[in-house]
C-alpha cells in the first residue's frame, strides 16, 4: 500500500517503520513543518492515511481524507466530544473510518477481561471500583483515551455507576481515574476492585511503542477496501 502519514512524531516514526517493513511505502508525509501539504490531491495518491496527531487539528484531518476518498486510521485521543459529527461525515462521504484509543493487541484482549471482570463484579456492591492509568510526561491528555475506554465500559455494566472523574474525590456513582505522568511510560493501566477484607485488581503494561504501531499497521492493511465505521473488534474479531 501507498500510506499517507499525519503526524510524523514518535509514534508516526514507529509506524513507518513497521509499515516499511510489511512492505509498504509512505507517499506521504505531514508534520508541523508542513500542513500545507495535506490537500485532497495529495491525499489522493494515497491508499490509507494513519493519522496520529492533537486534538485540535483531528477532526479537521479527518474530513479532509473522507474528501479525499481515502480511509483514515486514527489514534488521537482527546476529540471525542465531536465523535458523532465524525461519523456522521464519514457515512455520508461513503468513507471509512477505523478508530481505536490503543491499538496494542494486547490492550484489546485487556478490554475483553475488563468487560468480563466488571460483570463478575457487577452483583458484589461491598466493592467499589476505581481505575489509574500512568503514562509518559508528553502525552497531553488526561485521562488517556484507554482508560475513558476502559470506564465507559465498566459504566455500562457496574450498577449505580454512572460517571467518571479524573483525580478527584468522586463522588459515591462515580468512578475516580488517577492520572500520573512519569518520565518515558508508554502506558501502564490499572483496574481495582476493593472491599473492606480485600481487593482484585488487573493491569496492563505496555513495554514499548512497537506493539502499538503494529496494530496501527494492521488496521490500514484490514481497512483497505472496507467502509464504514471500524474498529480493533472488527479487526481482532472479538
Amino acid at each position: 500500500m501507498n500510506l499517507a502519514l499525519i503526524g510524523y512524531g514518535k509514534m508516526g516514526k514507529e509506524i513507518e517503520k513497521i509499515a516499511v517493513s510489511r512492505g509498504h511505502k509512505i507517499n506521504l508525509i505531514i508534520d508541523i513543518n508542513n500542513p500545507q501539504d495535506l490537500t485532497i490531491e495529495n491525499l489522493q495518491k494515497c491508499d490509507v492515511a494513519i493519522e496520529f496527531t492533537i486534538p485540535d487539528s483531528a477532526v479537521k484531518n479527518y474530513n479532509i481524507c473522507f474528501e479525499a476518498g481515502i480511509p483514515v486510521v486514527s489514534g488521537t485521543t482527546g476529540w471525542l466530544g465531536k465523535k458523532e459529527e465524525v461519523f456522521k461525515k464519514c457515512v455520508e462521504a461513503n468513507g471509512t473510518f477505523f478508530y481505536a484509543s490503543n491499538f496494542s493487541i494486547g490492550v484489546n484482549i485487556f478490554f475483553e477481561l475488563n468487560r468480563k471482570l466488571a460483570y463478575l463484579m457487577a452483583d458484589y456492591s461491598d466493592y467499589n471500583v476505581e481505575m489509574t492509568e500512568v503514562h509518559h510526561i508528553h502525552k497531553l491528555d488526561a485521562p488517556s483515551g484507554t482508560a475513558i475506554s476502559l470506564a465507559e465500559d465498566i459504566l455500562k455494566i457496574i450498577p449505580g455507576k454512572t460517571g467518571w472523574v479524573n483525580d478527584e474525590i468522586p463522588l459515591e456513582n462515580e468512578l475516580n481515574i488517577k492520572s500520573e505522568r512519569i518520565g518515558e511510560v508508554p502506558g501502564i493501566h490499572t483496574i481495582k476492585y476493593e472491599s473492606d477484607v480485600d481487593f482484585i485488581e488487573i493491569t496492563h503494561s505496555t513495554k514499548s511503542r512497537k506493539g502499538l504501531a503494529l496494530g496501527v499497521v494492521l488496521a490500514a492493511e484490514y481497512s483497505l477496501g472496507r467502509k464504514g465505521i471500524l474498529t480493533m473488534k472488527d479487526l481482532l474479531n472479538i
